[in-house]
Order: structure tokens, then sequence, then C-alpha cells
């Protein structure tokens, strides 16, 4: 999936309906966010296990986020690590959205399509998902350390309706409400 046939294909489908006069005018994602809170996990072997993790899924080192205050109700001291992101753009980007498309999300479990509630004023995609099992680069044995992820697509579309149609074109299968 290269940005630039994505871009070709969106213009073509969709001037029509949302009025575009050039290919510059149409929406493409910038970069893909993958963040994984780690919680109040003390255990040094299980946060190296999701580090690792992530960077089997996405093909990139993951960067350690670390608590900005001390918060005493929740336990955190400032410098704790609290969870590790990962941001993706050009062709790692594409790859990951092909793979999450095409084989990630038909995995899941009872999967009956996408929630577009999720799109913002600013035609960003944010998606929670509670198992990382549904990558194909999680091996079966290693299901017994299973965390969650929230991914977000940002792009460069102006509004929702306008990111939702985007979204639809490049292919997110969005549940029918």
């Amino acid at each position: 999936m290269k940005t630039q046939d994505t871009q070709k294909k969106a213009f073509t489908a969709l001037k029509e309906s949302m009025g575009y006069k050039s290919i510059m005018q149409t929406p493409k994602i910038n970069k893909v966010v993958i963040n994984v809170g780690i919680g109040s996990l003390k255990d040094k072997k299980k946060v190296e296990l999701i580090a690792n993790r992530l960077e089997k899924i996405t093909g990139q080192k993951a960067s350690l986020r670390t608590s900005k205050k001390s918060i005493a109700s929740f336990k955190v001291r400032e410098g704790d690590p609290v969870g590790y992101v990962v941001t993706m753009r050009g062709n790692r980007m594409n790859d990951f959205i092909e793979k999450f498309l095409n084989v990630a999300l038909p995995r899941t479990r009872d999967f009956r399509g996408i929630s577009a509630k999720s799109i913002d004023e600013m035609g960003n995609y944010s998606l929670g998902i509670r198992d990382n099992t549904i990558f194909p680069e999680t091996a079966d044995e290693e299901i017994k350390d299973v965390f969650g992820m929230t991914i977000t697509f940002t792009t460069t579309a102006k509004n929702k309706e306008e990111a939702k149609k985007f979204f639809e074109h490049v292919g997110f299968p969005f549940k029918k409400d």
C-alpha cells in the first residue's frame, strides 16, 4: 500500500462526493502511533517482554515513557516507567496498516466491525485493542502474557465526515449502525 497510489485512488473515488478539485486535497494517513501502558508492573521481565513483543509487531524499537510527576494515590514516582510508544511513518506505517486490516482484525474474536464513533473532530481515528495475540508475530505459547494497546491513525482530513469516507475507502471495516 503506497501512499501515492492510495491518495490517487482516494481522489478518484471521493472527488465527486467531497468536491475535491486537486489531488492534494485528498486526505492521507500521516502516522500511526501505538501506545501500550504497563501500569503498575514492577517485574522487569514482563516489562521487557512487552517491549520485545511491541518491537516484533511494529518492526521498530519501542520508546519507553516515564511518569512526569509523582502521584501518591497511584503509587507512581517521578521517572517510573508507565508505558511504551511506537510512532510509524512511511513504508513501515503502510506495511503495518496492511497487516492490521487484512490479518489482525479478522483474527479478533467475535469481530463485527470497528466503531466509527472513535473518529475525532480533526479526522484522526483511535482504536483500543485488548489482546495483542491477534497479530501473527505473537506465538501461541506466549498467550499467558497478554496486553492491550491503543492505535491512533493520524490523517490530514479536515473533519469527521471526510475522515470517515477516507477510512472506508482505505478499507477500514466499520460497523453498520
